[in-house]
């Protein structure tokens, strides 16, 4: 209806500008550029310049050169090794396959080339860098290095980033199907039964996402070799464990939460979860914190399922499980907080 001389005067710039973008958007919007920007030093920090440190070497040679040659690699500039002596080749590769090792040296002393171990499946940048470091090595030592890969990626596995795309895909589902749980009747639950069912729901979808996403890696692409079930409860668990980590944070923070979940698995989680960049090749902070988040801690189990046998799953699998159960009791525990005077 057109306003008449009568009708209140006409709203003011000022006012109109308020009225658009109020004092509550004001601060999200903060919130975006401060994420934004995280994101930006996060990434960069991590992968701009990445240098090898203290990857783990055995070293196979006769007693009266082992602890020469351990010690001499020991002391290289900028410690990109950390060398220890191993009695003969096949307990280096058994301790490769158990990841207690990244690579191995075998050392010929009736010649003057070596062999260098290395795993392909743990990364191809990580392999590379204890290839580039050893050569250099030996080859001030008048020795040369012939590499073998003796837990190579899967032909389909390029540089051996499947693991760790087919966990960030888990994760974005997690995060996602929790938000919308979450933004479609408000972002902390009413009460506990409806906490209970959020989680339910949650738990469905993360058996779903984790089956897919085995089967798009494994048979459909061909990228990912091992087993499927055991990729399978790898992927509910993380799709369930960053999902109710969401949903607690939407508790504690309401619609925050999501922008705290998304700090932690994607900002601080993702640049550090030895995808594109092992451990080794990581700077100090994104090293120390990348097998404590889900993002880490996934990947590193996606790798040992598809290419160590399911060695070394224990430590990660105890992450994601904290993230889950913890995730959920904060779930509820704020949803018996808001109970209303009548349902208490």
């Amino acid at each position: 209806m057109d306003r008449t001389p009568g009708d209140t005067a006409r709203p003011t710039f000022t006012e109109e500008v308020r009225e658009a973008v109020t004092a509550r958007a004001a601060l999200l919007v903060i919130g975006v550029l401060v994420l934004q920007l995280a994101f930006i030093t996060s990434y960069i920090g991590a992968f701009h310049a990445p240098k090898p440190k203290e990857i783990t070497l055995g070293v196979v040679a006769p007693q009266q050169l082992s602890e020469q040659l351990v010690e001499q690699l020991f002391v290289l500039p900028g410690t990109p090794l950390e060398p220890s002596a191993v009695r003969d080749e096949a307990e280096a590769r058994r301790r490769i396959h158990d990841r207690d090792l990244e690579a191995a040296l075998v050392v010929d002393p009736r010649g003057t080339t070596d062999t260098l171990l290395v795993a392909g499946g743990a990364g191809a940048s990580l392999a590379q860098a204890a290839e580039a470091v050893v050569t250099r090595a030996e080859a001030a030592q008048r020795r040369s290095v012939e590499v073998v890969d003796v837990a190579p990626a899967a032909a389909g596995d390029a540089r051996g980033l499947s693991s760790f795309y087919l966990v960030v895909g888990w994760c974005v589902g997690g995060y996602l199907c929790a938000a919308i749980l979450a933004i479609s009747a408000g972002a902390r639950p009413a009460n506990p039964r409806r906490a209970g069912f959020r989680l339910a729901a949650l738990a469905l979808y993360a058996v779903a996402a984790g089956l897919l996403g085995a089967v798009i890696a494994g048979p459909v692409l061909g990228a990912l070799p091992g087993s499927i079930p055991g990729l399978w409860g790898l992927g509910a668990l993380v799709v369930f464990a960053v999902g109710a980590t969401t949903l607690a944070l939407q508790g504690l923070a309401g619609i925050i939460g999501i922008g705290l979940a998304i700090a932690i698995v994607v900002v601080l989680g993702n640049p550090s979860a030895g995808g594109a960049y092992p451990y080794p090749l990581l700077p100090p902070f994104w090293r120390a914190i990348g097998p404590a988040l889900p993002p880490g801690a996934g990947t590193w189990s996606a790798r040992s399922i598809a290419y160590f046998r399911g060695n070394a799953l224990t430590g990660p699998l105890l992450v994601l499980s904290a993230w889950a159960v913890v995730g959920a009791a904060v779930t509820m525990v704020c949803a018996a907080f808001r109970r209303s005077p009548a349902e208490q």
